[in-house]
């Protein structure tokens, strides 16, 4: 009712806690935990999320399952595998960095692969591809022969010895090269391993058969996903949600507004003037308990982090060990309306232990809260991991509060 009230004003003015909320809600994360998962529950979150990120660290588990358990509860991860790679409702592509995203989405980022085609990817691919045309030609043979190929299983891989980049085959190259264009596409395993196959087998022809957007009238749609998606964000917020150059966000933004597909909004506390989609609600209250993967969507673009949360978040999972601050695969705990602290978590499959190696609670929170409402989602993950016990490391002051609702 507020956000219908909200809509019909020329000049928008939003305060900090309703900014929040609109954020959360619009991920999904304030919905009730689902008893009985079921397909139409995955659509409900990818339609929440716009698109999920992929990424290959299990330190705790693959960063997929993760997002849908935060708004999902348990489920059967076969059950989601299945829906991702075989329903033919959604689809990996290069979108923020490797996702999978509906298929109703492939108009709209045909471009992208349009200008990856033109050289705007990563150089190695695009080398590959005119140095060695006969080549790729040969392997896209060979993918449109098979039902569904990996590159180990080429005729002629090319194997190369060397690092991650300059040690992956020609062959594995030529395929990435063929995926980013859009001749093929991307089926995985439960090991999360990789197999090919012609992309029109992928996604259904009646997406495929749809016409193809100009680039102006695609991004504009990205747009308007992103900020459903976002709930409310900047240019610069917008552009992050699929990798686009603010410029080309700027430009679009004034025919939405004109159209009233996105309405601007001052946020308080905020330089810059914000966007909302058109239908946007605000809730009056949030009630959400969720630890986010470190590539939630809610957190992908760490200055809106900052601005809306007062929450400064890095991913060190990259970071040398004795340079990071506070873990491997350091998880955002969020609780109601706040991302209350955040935890450094690994998953030990063969004693089945869900180990935390770090706990850190926000300074100005109740911290003997965070620590009950902690434990409570601890339990639920690891129940929706298979371990069998939590444990707590360290003996710093909030580890042993931690330890002391464990026990």
């Amino acid at each position: 009712m507020f956000g219908d009230f909200m809509s019909r004003q020329t000049h928008l003015e939003i305060d900090l806690a309703s900014a929040k909320r609109l954020a959360i809600a619009a991920q999904g994360l304030n919905r009730k935990k689902v008893k009985n998962v079921t397909r139409q529950h995955f659509d409900r979150v990818i339609n929440d999320t716009g698109l999920v990120q992929l990424d290959s660290v299990q330190a705790l588990c693959r960063s997929h399952y993760l997002v849908f358990f935060s708004r999902l509860g348990k489920y059967d991860k076969l059950k989601l595998d299945e829906w991702i790679w075989h329903s033919g409702k959604v689809f990996e592509s290069w979108a923020h960095e490797a996702s999978v995203l509906p298929v109703e989405t492939e108009p709209f980022i045909r471009w992208k692969k349009a200008r990856a085609r033109n050289g705007e990817t990563w150089q190695g691919l695009f080398e590959l591809a005119t140095s060695q045309k006969k080549y790729v030609s040969q392997v896209l043979g060979e993918v449109r022969s098979s039902h569904s190929i990996a590159a180990s299983e080429l005729k002629e891989p090319r194997n190369r010895s060397g690092s991650w980049w300059s040690g992956r085959s020609d062959g594995q190259k030529a395929l990435d090269w063929l995926f980013r264009i859009g001749e093929i596409g991307v089926r995985r395993d439960k090991n999360f391993s990789r197999s090919y196959s012609l992309f029109e087998s992928i996604v259904p022809n009646e997406i495929l058969s749809s016409p193809t957007l100009s680039e102006k009238n695609a991004i504009e749609e990205l747009i308007l996903i992103a900020a459903r998606c976002n709930g409310i964000g900047t240019v610069r917020d917008i552009a992050d949600y699929f990798r686009i150059k603010p410029s080309y966000i700027k430009e679009a933004v004034l025919p939405l507004l004109e159209k009233k597909k996105l309405l601007s909004v001052n946020v308080e506390g905020w330089t810059e003037e914000a966007y909302v989609a058109s239908s946007f609600s605000i809730p009056e209250k949030i009630e959400a308990r969720a630890l986010l993967s470190p590539f939630d969507s809610l957190i992908w673009c760490r200055p809106k982090v900052e601005r809306l949360f007062n929450y400064e978040y890095r991913l060190e999972i990259y970071v040398p060990a004795e340079k990071r601050k506070y873990g491997y695969y350091v998880l955002p705990f969020l609780l109601n309306e706040d991302l209350v602290a955040r935890v450094d978590l690994k998953s030990l499959r063969t004693d089945r232990v869900l180990l935390v190696n770090g706990f850190f609670p926000e300074k100005n929170t109740d911290h003997e809260l965070v620590a009950s409402e902690l434990v409570k989602e601890l339990g639920a993950l690891a129940d929706f991991l298979n371990l069998s016990e939590i444990k707590v490391a360290g003996n710093s002051k909030s580890a042993n509060l931690l330890r002391s609702f464990v026990d």
